[in-house]
């Protein structure tokens, strides 16, 4: 074969790979973002846990309960995933954001958007508001400025902030670096359950059990193995987490119901 065409097809070789590389590095641009969530399992006091934390520096904190296309409850994170990618926005954590009533409404205040959608719920003792009822009950809140934090329901009251999104659940699990006393170490009260604190004004962590425990072990877990002093309970049974990496965790499939408010994170806009 003459040497310039040996030539010629080695050049064309060359450009082809350079090509299929342009375009490899193209789908890459363009693939889905990393997950916004740095998701990791937890194992303490020999339960396993899936820890999700978000820096709100980076990411967005948001509330979801009824599409506003329809007025129809989202109902499950499947929905929501779906809804949210129809609307270009790629969701990266997503979790139920609380209790709710029998006509599955958010049971205390819920906030989105800045509009209060459910006001503060301070009734005392209500035995069908089940775990909402044991207090001190409390408010997981983010602000326009981002910031976010996890305060009781009498604290939140007393204060004058306005939050941009906001649900209220209970009990609160760890008050002030305490864990709250109304929990007993040795109760057989095993669920699966899930929670929210917030370390810092940016670092918001979200916890779900992958197997039932009890409210004093899943309280310790927030204050001894990651440091929290204020962290409210969202909901147990039902309570499941996902991410786009580590898919469900949390109660199985069969036991989840449809939910009322949703806590979901986004990576920020750019």
């Amino acid at each position: 074969m003459p040497h310039r065409r040996i030539r010629r097809m080695a050049n064309r070789l060359i450009l082809r790979s350079l090509a299929l590389a342009s375009l490899a590095g193209l789908f890459i641009g363009c693939a889905a973002p990393a997950d916004a969530v740095d998701g990791r399992d937890v194992v303490f006091d020999s339960q396993s846990y899936f820890v999700a934390t978000v820096d709100t520096r980076r990411d967005d904190i948001e509330l979801f309960w009824r599409n506003p296309d329809t007025g129809q409850p989202f109902a499950s994170i499947e929905t929501l995933k779906g809804w949210t990618a129809g609307k270009g926005r790629l969701l990266a954590f997503a979790t139920n954001a609380g209790i709710y009533d029998r006509e599955f409404r958010p049971l205390g205040l819920y906030v989105e958007d800045g509009k209060t959608v459910v006001p503060l719920n301070r009734a005392h003792g209500n035995p069908r508001s089940g775990n909402f009822s044991l207090l001190p009950n409390g408010v997981f809140a983010i602000y326009d400025d981002g910031t976010a934090e996890v305060r009781s329901t009498e604290a939140f009251a007393a204060g004058s902030r306005k939050p941009r999104w906001a649900t209220q659940s209970g009990p609160m699990l760890v008050i002030d670096g305490e864990v709250n006393t109304q929990f007993d170490n040795g109760s057989d009260s095993m669920k699966w359950r899930s929670g929210v604190c917030a370390k810092s004004p940016h670092d918001v962590v979200f916890v779900v059990s992958r197997a039932p425990v009890n409210f004093h072990s899943f309280a310790r877990l927030f204050r001894d193995a990651l440091g929290c002093r204020d962290a409210l309970f969202l909901d147990g049974t039902i309570s499941q987490a996902w991410t786009p990496t580590n898919g469900y965790a949390g109660a199985p499939a069969f036991m989840t119901k449809p939910y009322a408010g949703m806590v979901a994170v986004f990576p920020k806009r750019r």
